[in-house]
């Protein structure tokens, strides 16, 4: 049986997370049924150990320099030690070798740098750990850099953010492999509660909603994500709080960086980005469950947020369309497999913006 061969370069200073999240979930998938079965080899200069990040350390399964046999999918793991990496010819030149002979080319988290070195990102679209973003940027202004997604495909080259992200584009890959069933099995195996869309932002609603020191703020964001489709104005969240309306402001400008509503209409919007790639729920039913009043407030919302009319952000992202729902959706629309209500067409700048993202940090520019 023909094995898809998956090699994970490590050095010194990789974080050992970044090699884990990527061996085991294609182990558990080869105990679920992968058919052709993965085979990850960890890959490191001359073969030898490495020490992680934490301390731990790893011996080298095989030869960065010697690997000559075919391969499906190369990725590069992030760590401390990156920017090392990258300043190593022989490493860098044999990822460039190596990625030559992919199918798919990767990188983990701050892994990105060594693949900017070999110059196989020049002029696409990549990322990197939040922390890093910038620093890449400046480093390979040919990159164009946004450090807001879990991760990124950009043709044969995918890259992800920060750590766990390689768990989310390990996932998507074998879901690109073998279908969103194994890729939802191996999701439960790592007891992983959802398989992120790659469009969802490291630094997301979902996941800086509950970390806030205040209490008046934890309880209002905690609440405005268990109830969307609820009225979320300043008017409601005020007497929930029980704080004036310009207090409740102030503290979420304080700790979130955004008021009231415009917090309400990025958790909106990130909601309906989830459904849209992870159900067939038309565009009504998307827009009712997420609180959005119509399908074209649901799409100006994507429009100031992803560049791109929601349906086109279903087609663009969902690599395998789940089955189709049947009978009444649980929010009471009939189901369909398709979206009932199509987008007008794009007028002014946003439709020459393509899935080019619009969120802050974003970082594009040419090297000279």
């Amino acid at each position: 049986m023909r094995e898809r061969v998956v090699l994970v370069v490590g050095y010194d200073g990789a974080e050992l997370i970044d090699i884990a999240c990527v061996s085991s979930s294609l182990d558990l998938a080869n105990r679920i049924g992968a058919n052709p079965p993965y085979r990850s080899v960890l890959v490191t200069p001359g073969g030898q150990g490495i020490t992680c990040d934490s301390g731990l350390q790893l011996q080298g399964q095989d030869s960065l320099e010697r690997w000559h046999d075919p391969i499906d999918t190369i990725i590069v793991s992030g760590g401390l030690g990156h920017e090392r990496a990258a300043a190593s010819q022989l490493l860098v030149g044999h990822v460039r070798r190596l990625a030559a002979l992919a199918r798919r080319v990767a990188s983990v988290c701050t892994g990105a740098t060594v693949l900017a070195e070999a110059g196989l990102l020049a002029n696409r679209r990549a990322t990197s750990h939040w922390m890093y973003a910038e620093q890449l940027a400046r480093s390979y202004p040919d990159v164009l850099v946004d450090p807001e997604p879990i991760y990124i495909r950009d043709g044969k080259v995918a890259t992800s953010g920060g750590v766990t992200s390689a768990l989310d584009l390990t996932l998507s890959f074998i879901e690109e492999d073998h279908g969103m069933a194994l890729a939802r099995g191996v999701a439960l195996g790592v007891v992983t509660y959802l398989q992120r869309p790659g469009t969802q932002a490291q630094m997301s609603m979902f996941l800086t909603r509950c970390s806030s020191d205040d209490l008046v703020v934890r309880r209002v964001s905690n609440h405005i994500a268990g109830h969307l489709a609820d009225d979320l104005g300043a008017a409601a969240l005020a007497r929930l709080s029980g704080v004036s309306e310009r207090h409740l402001s102030r503290l979420f400008l304080t700790y979130l960086d955004a008021t009231p509503a415009q917090y309400v209409r990025q958790v909106r919007t990130e909601a309906a980005a989830h459904l849209l790639v992870s159900t067939t729920l038309p565009l009504l039913a998307v827009a009712r469950r997420c609180g959005f009043g119509s399908t074209e407030s649901l799409r100006q919302a994507f429009l100031a947020r992803y560049a791109m009319p929601p349906a086109r952000f279903r087609a663009e992202r969902r690599t395998t369309a789940p089955a189709a729902r049947r009978g009444p959706t649980p929010t009471g629309e009939p189901g369909t497999s398709d979206d009932d209500v199509p987008d007008p067409p794009i007028a002014g700048p946003a439709a020459t913006a393509g899935a080019r993202p619009t969120g802050r940090g974003t970082r594009s520019s040419r090297r000279t």
